[in-house]
């Protein structure tokens, strides 16, 4: 992390005033507007998003800046979470490769006019704002005219102000390849409380809602969990959808190449369509996907069972249950060595895989968890755990949030949100009454 800097004071520039929607500044000077307040670095790679853009536009954020900005019609926005209200100055270190360039800055409305050329990296004052309250505030960056190819190689942001002190809270630095982290956003979780549902648990049963809205591309709303694995729906693009069920290997590698054979996940059968194959990066083991077109605004069932073998392996059984077919379909059936146990650590996540979507919001429903276990005895699952990820938990994003709502969990990340739920939070509803209604012959 770059340690903060005290900046010496410096004669204030005039500035021309001029009407643009609001208060709007030209300013061409580098390192105006100075205060002597501790001044923060935020690196873009970490912080930044393209918001707005052409279809064919080819700007991107990369670790070490803003890339290939081209396009007037090209929005960087860049978060940061004050702690209090107060003053805020922004700074752009940046080099505008050839010709001149204006560039717009604005936060809530409120815009600031900037005119910028030279080769040299160099540190310009973006503009000044007043901060209403505690919380999120978006930094929007916009190329209004050039003469050259690119408005800018912006570098990074530089803050300071009233508002700004040691809590404000935006991702601080790449170790860990915390920039991709940060950019994807936090993940959270449901852990559920089965401490009454005894130790020998042979299914699983869960069922998720996706408001309409909440379901950007690269969300993956997690239902059945355990501690070898994961079943539930994700979006991968505008035009695809999964229903995703894993089983990690015991051998513990991102490489499914090292898995020696006598601890690969050995598929047994699969359902129709049914793609399966090795995942790595996040651990390794099995993985097995059904590209369906699953809607937001439905309510989707999941079935998981968990059943020990007796020679080391336990044999893990996915379902999924859609109501637009009214049937619950196999998605795969897998055994994993060096592994006997019932299934044990359930619980539910919500995560973003794509962090060019990491300021969109995202929520569902987490309804209805019931436990089975081998002997044939239902228990419904009423409480909960909140927790999150390295992410949350390092607080370089507060955009999480889960609880209960309508005797509902829920989950919720990413887009930027004020209203962070605390980490580790307990919750709880009503036990639901009536467990599933599962004709357990038919299924494959």
């Amino acid at each position: 992390m770059k340690q903060l800097q005290k900046i010496l004071p410096v004669v204030c520039l005039s500035l021309l005033l001029c009407s643009y929607k609001v208060n709007e500044v030209i300013n061409n000077f580098p390192l105006s507007i100075q205060s002597d307040t501790a001044k923060l670095v935020v690196p873009l790679g970490g912080n930044s998003f393209i918001t707005a853009k052409d279809k064919d536009s080819k700007e991107r954020v990369a670790n070490d800046g803003w890339k290939n900005w081209q396009s007037e019609k090209a929005v960087f926005s860049t978060y940061i979470k004050v702690n209090k209200p107060g003053t805020l100055q922004v700074y752009g270190l940046l080099n505008v490769p050839e010709g001149e360039s204006t560039i717009r800055c604005s936060i809530n409305d409120e815009v600031m006019t900037i005119a910028v050329s030279g080769t040299d990296n160099k540190e310009y004052s973006l503009g000044n704002w007043t901060i209403a309250k505690a919380g999120y505030v978006k930094i929007d960056i916009q190329g209004i005219s050039k003469t050259g190819n690119l408005f800018a190689n912006m570098k990074e942001l530089h803050i300071s102000g009233s508002s700004v002190d040691a809590q404000t809270a935006y991702v601080k630095n790449n170790e860990g390849n915390y920039f991709y982290w940060g950019r994807r956003g936090p993940s959270v979780h449901l852990n559920y409380d089965i401490s009454e549902a005894g130790k020998e648990i042979e299914w699983f049963y869960n069922e998720i809602t996706v408001p309409v809205g909440d379901d950007p591309v690269g969300s993956y709303f997690m239902a059945n969990g355990f501690g070898e694995g994961y079943f539930g729906i994700q979006v991968n693009s505008p035009t695809e959808r999964r229903i995703l069920f894993s089983v990690w290997s015991p051998f513990n590698t991102d490489d499914p190449k090292q898995i020696p054979d006598d601890k690969k996940i050995k598929m047994l059968k699969k359902g129709k369509d049914v793609h399966t194959g090795e995942f790595g990066n996040e651990g390794s083991g099995g993985q097995s996907y059904l590209k369906y077109n699953w809607k937001a605004g439905n309510t989707y069932k999941f079935l998981l069972r968990g059943q020990p073998t007796g020679d080391e392996h336990t044999t893990y059984t996915a379902y999924f249950f859609a109501p637009e077919l009214n049937k619950w379909m196999l998605i795969a059936s897998f055994s994993r060595p060096a592994t006997n146990t019932w299934l044990t650590r359930l619980h539910s996540f919500l995560e973003n895989f794509d962090p060019s979507t990491g300021h969109i919001t995202r929520k569902a429903f987490y309804q209805n968890q019931w436990t089975k276990d081998k002997g044939g005895n239902w228990k419904a699952i009423s409480k909960m755990t909140f927790t999150g990820d390295a992410t949350a938990n390092k607080a370089y994003r507060l955009d999480y949030g889960g609880g209960e709502e309508n005797d509902r969990f829920f989950l919720r990340n990413c887009g930027f949100f004020d209203d962070n739920t605390v980490l580790r939070s307990k919750f709880e509803h009503p036990a639901p009454t009536k467990s599933p209604v599962i004709d357990f012959s038919s299924l494959e």
